[in-house]
């Protein structure tokens, strides 16, 4: 049995939070496996049922859990000046669950090719692209401040060799379950960390002989996620290059409803999310999109849990669910049928 942490948060994250577990319990009865949710509470919804973001109950479970399924926090109620913000709920989460990896896939569906900005010649290979981010260190957790009264100011980029270690193995990890291809990018020609970083890489690429390893600096990565994103399969990076290249290679996409994300540690225990807002505006209006929901609970299955026939399954469910045109609002595209969000996780469920 795995127990699983169910953090719904604000806005629309109990509508796709609750899909999501609609699905998993499919994959119970189809993989005879067993999963047991502990609700708990995290974000806006914590702060106004316990005055904080992150109670320490919720921390107590998520540390007593196999993995934490997040949906969404925030929103405008709590825009209030000096006081708790939903937000330090994700920040605080993550140290506490001792998390330093992120992974950021980016994949077109080829039922929403047209939604890429990208020309179609350039998708006829397909995109799929796994980013993993270092996340606890590098500049922004660095040395900063302000000099001469204001005149100047620092931010200080500093990683140990523990650090690059750790993320680097990580990303070779991910490429041996994927395609076997892992690319590292950093700014080598000019930033003393970054040959840091690809010393390290280097030193270990031997321990995973199966996998294929390039370096690029970011300014051409950037240019080449554009130019011919199929080229990539694993990215490994630090903090602030993941921040800035995960949010291209989503945009790529097209379709930000559909995108999840994950963040583990030392351990399989990890935390997975959509990589989209808790949108206030359509909460409780059976609107939201719950795939990039559902699809995070696959990155689950896989990452955390060792499930890969499993993960395997939802995300073919999903495919089949585009394939017959069924599509929620964000997503929606001529000659379609238009689906709330319980009847889309119903949907994928039953494809299940």
């Amino acid at each position: 049995m795995k127990k699983i942490a169910v953090m719904a948060g604000d806005g629309i994250g109990p509508d796709i939070t609750e899909q999501a577990v609609h699905v998993l319990n499919a994959v119970e009865e189809k993989f005879h496996v067993r999963f047991q949710y502990e609700y708990v509470l995290a974000g806006g919804a914590a702060i106004d049922q316990c005055g904080e973001p992150l109670p320490a109950e919720t921390v107590a479970v998520c540390k007593n859990c196999d993995s934490v399924l997040l949906g969404a926090v925030g929103g405008p109620k709590w825009d209030i000046p000096g006081g708790p913000r939903p937000e330090q709920a994700l920040l605080g989460i993550r140290k506490e669950l001792k998390v330093f990896s992120n992974l950021r896939p980016a994949k077109i569906f080829p039922q929403l090719k047209s939604a890429s900005p990208l020309k179609e010649e350039i998708l006829a290979d397909g995109v799929d692209i796994l980013i993993v981010r270092e996340l606890t260190g590098g500049i922004y957790f660095g040395k900063n401040g302000i000099r001469a009264n204001g005149l100047s100011a620092f931010d200080t980029e500093e990683y140990s060799i523990t650090e690059i270690e750790r993320v680097c193995r990580r990303g070779f990890e991910f490429a041996e379950k994927r395609n076997h291809k892992l690319c590292l990018v950093d700014k080598a020609n000019v930033l003393e960390s970054s040959r840091l970083w690809r010393k390290i890489f280097t030193g270990i690429k031997s321990d995973y002989p199966e996998v294929e390893t390039s370096c690029m600096y970011v300014d051409n990565a950037a240019m080449q996620l554009v130019k011919c994103p199929s080229q990539f399969d694993v990215i490994v990076t630090s903090n602030m290059f993941g921040d800035i290249l995960s949010d291209e290679a989503s945009m790529i996409t097209g379709s930000i409803g559909m995108l999840p994300s994950g963040s583990l540690g030392a351990s399989n225990l990890g935390i997975y999310e959509p990589i989209h807002g808790s949108a206030p505006d359509i909460a409780g209006k059976d609107m939201a999109n719950p795939l990039a929901t559902i699809l995070s609970a696959a990155m689950m299955l896989r990452y955390s849990f060792d499930m890969g026939e499993a993960a395997d399954c939802i995300e073919a469910a999903v495919d089949s669910v585009l394939d017959e045109g069924w599509r929620t609002a964000d997503i929606m595209q001529e000659g379609c049928r238009l689906v709330g969000t319980r009847q889309m996780g119903q949907l994928v469920a039953s494809r299940i």
